[in-house]
């Protein structure tokens, strides 16, 4: 960090509120991403419970950019890091508990920790979550699916804050969900999700459970440091439209390279971390792929990963 950076980091801890949680300046976030690459956050802030959140929000300056930072699966933090308070949802935001047909999962929960506390109460239409590699906080927001399931299939209701601290309840009508979208305000954050699945055998939903580990286990790179699935299929959620994956390899790019970020020769809709890949060669990757995918398909690639942060930190 620069003289000058390090001038306004102090100026910003010195804005923002006391908490219970930890609060932590020029925090290095490429540890906590699946890329494992990219900058620091200008602050950390690890809530100790919604409580704790809701009060900061209240008492930050609103022209203090915040940024939520799921499990950092989904998601590629550029080289020069997050300006303003970077928020990461742990601890109690992972909470799980079932009641009837319901499960509620706090926003830092694994997809696959719902899976599983679904199949332990015997209710079945979650087994997709666990093939989707991130949190329920970045899941609920994005509409996010697999294996022929999205979360406006399951989901009852979304809790979030707002900007000033307020909380709100929303209905799955509330969501404006489409493929891999909602309408959730950008600066809203989810803290809990409610999903509702129905009756079935533990041993049935549990074999589905594996049948989908074992296929993402032979189609996809997920011992790499990869973020997922990059781009959004263009066909959308219609599992007979035309695939991400598809395009990307008709337009030649499958093991394409930019130093050491690579298209995976497993899956070609992930990009790999091979060795000490900057973010900036992992982005720039992405849009050679898509230059070259509109070139020999005239489709639009669009990016699914979230890419924040500044390319540089000065």
């Amino acid at each position: 960090m620069t003289p000058a950076a390090s001038r306004e980091t102090h100026k910003l801890m010195d804005r923002l509120p006391p908490v219970r949680g930890r609060l932590t300046a020029d925090a290095p976030l490429h540890k906590m991403t699946w890329f494992r690459t990219g900058g620091p956050a200008e602050a950390l802030f690890r809530p100790a419970d919604v409580e704790d959140l809701a009060a900061f929000l209240a008492k930050t300056p609103g022209d203090v950019p915040i940024t939520v930072l799921g499990v950092g699966s989904n998601v590629l933090v550029r080289d020069g890091g997050v300006r303003g308070v970077v928020i990461r949802l742990q601890g109690a935001f992972a909470a799980l508990s079932v009641e009837k047909d319901r499960v509620r999962a706090g926003a830092g929960a694994f997809g696959l920790a719902v899976s599983n506390a679904a199949q332990e109460a015997g209710l079945a239409g979650l087994e997709f979550l666990s093939g989707i590699p991130g949190g329920v906080g970045g899941a609920v927001r994005m509409n996010a699916g697999a294996y022929g399931s999205e979360v406006k299939d399951v989901l009852v209701s979304a809790t979030a804050l707002d900007r000033s601290g307020q909380r709100h309840e929303l209905a799955l009508d509330n969501l404006g969900y489409a493929y891999r979208h909602s309408s959730l305000p950008k600066d809203w954050i989810v803290t809990e999700a409610v999903f509702r699945g129905a009756p079935g055998d533990p041993a049935a939903i549990a074999a589905r459970m594996t049948e989908i580990a074992e296929k993402r286990t032979t189609t996809q790179p997920i011992k790499g440091r990869t973020g997922g699935s990059t781009f959004k299929n263009p066909g959308g959620a219609d599992t007979t439209g035309v695939k991400a994956w598809r395009l990307i390899e008709e337009a030649g790019c499958r093991g394409l390279s930019v130093g050491d970020a690579q298209v995976s020769e497993k899956h070609c809709n992930f990009l790999l971390n091979k060795n000490q890949a900057t973010a900036q060669e992992i982005e720039s990757l992405g849009e050679i792929i898509i230059s070259r995918v509109k070139v020999k398909t005239g489709v639009n690639l669009e990016w699914e990963i979230e890419r924040i942060g500044e390319t540089r930190y000065d």
